[in-house]
């Protein structure tokens, strides 16, 4: 599906016309998948938009790009503001965000230290990731025979661009085979996410999730997920899993920012079934917060 063209991107602290956003071909990440990004939201509230989680979502953008020898150039506050004035340049309520800091045009080889570094922040209205149908009746996920990067070989705490080639074999794998989303194992059979989501099972009244020591990326949401659950009084741990949990799991859920909260109806032809009453309780509760219907988590929205 085309993305919906909006007025401006914000391209190394300028607002450009939309089809002005433009890289040349011999772009170091074009080549080598040398950039960072982030996916984050921002919501229609009584108040006006707001975006969820923006401050910690642009620390995750910077602690990636520090870990790959990238100095963007920005602090954490000035990327923040730069997302808060794309938003309101392209007078947007609500709309999915997408930050991304690369390695430019300069040079060539492997060794990106020597290319420069562009930040780009760009908007658009985008509905969830799945799909609405999705929401309400869940998903129907396989585990792919493609196995999550390994956290010495292509660390998941690092949101890079390169990474997600993983991510894009796993989905269409899944995708061919008839599933709407896939699960990746890790190197040693556990379980760790989904191609762009974490991942929830509800066995026994309590919430499992994998740990980030199994290679997942320490998702946002996820973190939401888990405190929002922990203050309903529920019991999150994480644990590791193998794919047989996922088979006895009573409930099921997947979740990120572009997903947002997912049901998951059947997993390898195992059915599940239509989302249970914890997947439905704590998908209420997340869409209520990130709507602004409540007060108790109003520091996780930030005004535009």
């Amino acid at each position: 599906m085309a993305l919906p063209k909006v007025d401006k991107i914000w391209m190394d602290g300028t607002l450009v016309d939309w089809d002005a956003a433009q890289v040349h071909v011999l772009t170091h990440a074009l080549h080598y998948g040398s950039g960072v990004f982030e996916g984050i939201r921002c919501y229609e509230t009584a108040d006006g938009p707001a975006v969820f989680r923006l401050t910690e979502h642009m620390e995750r953008f910077e602690r990636s790009a520090r870990m790959l020898l990238m100095d963007l150039g920005y602090s954490v506050d000035q990327t923040v503001e730069a997302v808060k004035e794309t938003i309101s340049a392209n007078k947007l309520d609500s709309c999915y965000i997408r930050p991304i800091a690369f390695r430019g045009y300069g040079v060539m080889g492997l060794d990106p230290i020597p290319a420069p570094v562009n930040v780009v922040i760009a908007v658009w209205p985008w509905g969830t990731y799945l799909g609405e149908e999705a929401l309400e009746h869940g998903v129907e996920v396989g585990v792919s025979s493609w196995r999550q990067r390994g956290t010495n070989a292509l660390p998941p705490s690092i949101k890079a661009t390169g990474n997600y080639l993983n991510s894009s074999l796993a989905r269409v794998e899944a995708n061919r085979h008839g599933y709407n989303e896939a699960i990746l194992l890790n190197e040693q059979g556990n379980v760790c996410e989904g191609t762009g989501e974490n991942l929830f099972i509800v066995k026994g009244g309590r919430l499992l999730t994998p740990p980030v020591s199994d290679g997942i990326l320490e998702g946002i949401t996820r973190d939401s997920l888990m405190t929002i659950a922990r203050d309903k009084g529920y019991e999150v741990l994480e644990r590791s899993m193998v794919r047989t949990d996922l088979y006895a799991a009573q409930e099921m859920f997947m979740c990120g920012t572009a997903a947002e909260v997912v049901p998951v109806r059947a997993v390898d032809g195992r059915v599940i079934g239509e989302p249970g009453p914890i997947t439905k309780e704590l998908q209420d509760a997340f869409f209520a917060v990130v709507r602004g219907e409540n007060g108790d988590y109003g520091d996780w929205l930030e005004p535009v």
